[in-house]
């Protein structure tokens, strides 16, 4: 996901970067990684602390580290300086890093389907796309949140300029509380579940049921690199988060003490509502569906994130 703020200090995460590398260690022994999540931890990472707590990862001889970002660009170059071994990306992250020439490759979904949406504050008045003509809607500024609103719009006949768009940043929350905006680009999953949680009566147009195909909104990625020196390595740290996400499927409420038991400050209540949309999201068998990422590559090229088709075959591992 690309909404990160500035989370961490630099000075923080360089202490924290230090001594996670996986070579150098004996036949038969643990390797050490580090894993970059995509943004602070939440609902969506709930597979991931399972799977940390329950040991999984460790049965399958892995000493796994989990970090946070302090910016969106961090992790393909975490990853590309070996500072990292492995990160979830935002699946337009991820496409925009291959074009930028990172040699990243994708292993394994986390979630399989797009988790943006539009959001409208008011759902009594704002029951289809056609009543934003005309309102004020809210993005990031990010290509990934145009292309978003444009698709949802579209769908339903409305042309990009019948909207008054407005640059907000990631204060999507905040601003459609206070009326700012009538509508925002946000995540169902999380800013959606807040604005309920607030008591704000919204009506969501997720993105996938407005003309985008049902793309994996996250993925776990590696270098090209490790992946061909280490594929054990790979395949031991997919195989222990696939248990973790299938773990959390099943039994959420006992996923969520995993992650709210692992992670300080977090509002129990908050990722609850959250792991409960999720649940039926993830995608605990880890395989890539090629037909998907063939629509997806085509979408991102329709709505200018990406400039050119991406090679499925290359970029994502074992897509059936």
């Amino acid at each position: 996901m690309k909404r990160v703020a500035a989370l961490l200090a630099a000075v923080l995460l360089a202490v924290a970067w230090g001594g996670c590398g996986g070579g150098g260690a004996e036949p038969g022994a643990s390797k050490d990684a580090t894993l970059i999540l995509d943004f602070q931890p939440n609902a969506v990472h709930a597979g991931i602390y399972s799977a940390l707590r329950r040991g999984y990862y460790a049965d399958e001889g892995v000493r796994l580290r989990v970090r946070q970002p302090s910016d969106s660009t961090d992790a393909p170059k975490l990853l590309r300086a070996g500072r990292a071994q492995f990160a979830i990306l935002d699946i337009h992250d991820f496409g925009i890093a291959r074009e930028k020439g990172f040699d990243i490759v994708a292993v394994a979904p986390i979630v399989q389907r797009p988790l943006a949406a539009v959001i409208a504050r008011d759902g009594t008045t704002i029951r289809s796309p056609k009543d934003l003509t005309g309102r004020r809607v809210g993005v990031t500024g990010l290509p990934s949140d145009d292309a978003v609103l444009d698709s949802v719009l579209a769908a339903d006949g409305v042309a990009p300029k019948a909207v008054q768009r407005v640059t907000i940043g990631f204060n999507a929350v905040a601003d459609l509380r206070a009326g700012k905006v009538d509508a925002a680009t946000a995540f169902w999953n999380a800013e959606g579940v807040a604005l309920r949680r607030a008591g704000v009566p919204t009506r969501e147009f997720r993105v996938d049921d407005y003309g985008a195909p049902a793309y994996p909104e996250l993925v776990l990625v590696t270098t090209r690199k490790l992946l061909n020196r280490e594929p054990a390595l790979v395949d031991s740290l997919v195989s222990a988060t696939a248990h973790g996400y299938r773990d959390a499927a099943k039994d959420p409420a006992a996923s969520l003490r995993d992650l709210t038991t692992s992670v300080r400050g977090l509002d129990p209540r908050l990722e609850r509502a959250s792991l409960a949309g999720l649940r039926l999201a993830f995608a605990p068998a880890g395989q890539f569906k090629r037909d998907q990422l063939m629509a997806w590559s085509r979408w991102e090229i329709k709505h200018g994130i990406l400039e050119r088709q991406i090679e499925v075959s290359a970029a994502f591992r074992a897509a059936r």
